[in-house]
């Protein structure tokens, strides 16, 4: 078990840089649509390679977040439901629908976008609107953002497991108590 709870604190850290550091793709999507509207408006110019930039930044700031989400415990829950449960009980089934649906979807989603990616690489695939841009990073953030995404689901089923049978100390709660010594 310590060598996978090692795995999972390494998956962990892999994803939580990314997730820290892609939030900078917000800023350029941000200031490239600032700077298209400015151009549009103001000069009567606008370009759709810039239009399709920043729906690529934004693309792949969601496709490289989501393991960061789920690492972070803020993915989508029904918590009216789950909110009523034990944290045992929620336990249990993050772990029984991380093992049932999770780690088939995100796992059959890189599977598909792979070839979907490398086509688009292999022939230079381009937008069709007039002046778009190459489509290939756009696709392979796809393929990485599931790929990373099915590393964390490994790392939460190890985690959940590790909790449920007493090895470790629920690492969400730790950071919960931290936050609310330091407010």
């Amino acid at each position: 078990m310590g060598i996978l709870l090692a795995l999972s604190r390494l998956i962990d850290a892999v994803n939580a840089f990314i997730g820290r550091s892609v939030s900078w793709l917000l800023l350029a999507a941000v200031l490239i649509s600032a700077g298209n509207a400015v151009m549009r408006k103001s000069f009567d110019m606008s370009s759709n390679a810039w239009l399709e930039l920043q729906w690529y930044l934004f693309g792949a700031v969601f496709m490289l977040a989501a393991a960061y989400t789920l690492l972070k415990n803020e993915h989508i829950r029904i918590d009216v439901l789950s909110s009523t449960w034990s944290k045992r009980t929620r336990d249990w089934i993050d772990l029984i629908l991380h093992i049932i649906f999770l780690v088939p979807f995100s796992t059959l989603m890189a599977y598909l976008a792979w070839p979907w990616f490398w086509r688009s690489f292999v022939s230079g695939e381009i937008s069709s609107s007039a002046g778009g841009l190459i489509i290939w990073p756009a696709k392979a953030a796809v393929l990485v953002g599931f790929i990373l995404l099915t590393a964390q689901a490994f790392s939460e089923i190890i985690k959940r497991f590790a909790i449920l049978t007493g090895r470790m100390q629920d690492p969400v709660l730790a950071d919960t108590a931290t936050e609310n010594t330091e407010r």
